[in-house]
């Protein structure tokens, strides 16, 4: 039950890091929509990993998985487009700058990124790979230095030492409760 808590208070100091980041230099705005909708999709990309692992159990490549989720979730957004000010002008299309956008962020941000996705979940497991999207800050912030040439600040610096310590906690809990278990039934057997 420890190995549990290890991992749930590695969850909880990477989570704290992630607030830290994306709150410093910034006022805090409660906004109640934004804050449920960032609720929902975490629990509905929490599914999706989940079930992701499953369809690859049906024996599924990770292309078929995809090219399915795209197609159910195109299916099941057409309705709400009548509630939306969508207009089907095709005009937008005459534009190669557009044409290039939409490219690439259906093939290479989107398609990509889900095949890589569901790799992952296949290869990691959907809990493990879950946890690594809490890297997703400390990618942000490493890439505005490196691109933007930006400062870190003390706030943004101790958020990425709490995401990556919260991990490392959380990864090393099996680790060092089966060194701690072996070692103590190696003890009751001599």
């Amino acid at each position: 039950m420890n190995c549990v808590y290890t991992y749930l208070i590695g969850c909880v100091i990477a989570l704290i890091g992630i607030s830290i980041i994306s709150f410093s230099g910034t006022t805090i705005h409660l906004n109640p929509i934004g804050d449920i909708l960032s609720v929902g999709a975490a629990m509905v990309w929490s599914f999706y990993a989940v079930l992701s692992k499953k369809m690859g159990a049906f024996g599924y490549s990770v292309i078929q998985t995809t090219r399915r989720t795209f197609f159910y979730g195109i299916l099941f957004m057409i309705p709400a487009l009548y509630f939306f000010d969508f207009k089907w002008d095709l005009y937008r299309f005459s534009t190669p700058a557009y044409i290039f956008n939409i490219f690439y962020l259906g093939l290479g941000v989107s398609a990509i990124c889900f095949v890589t996705w569901d790799l992952a979940v296949r290869i990691l497991g959907a809990i493990k790979t879950s946890v690594y999207i809490y890297l997703a800050p400390v990618v942000t912030a490493a890439a505005s230095v490196i691109v933007l040439h930006e400062k870190i600040t003390f706030l943004s610096g101790l958020g990425i030492v709490l995401v990556l310590g919260g991990l490392l906690l959380s990864e090393q809990k099996k680790k060092l409760f089966l060194i701690r278990g072996r070692k103590h039934t190696e003890n009751v057997v001599e």
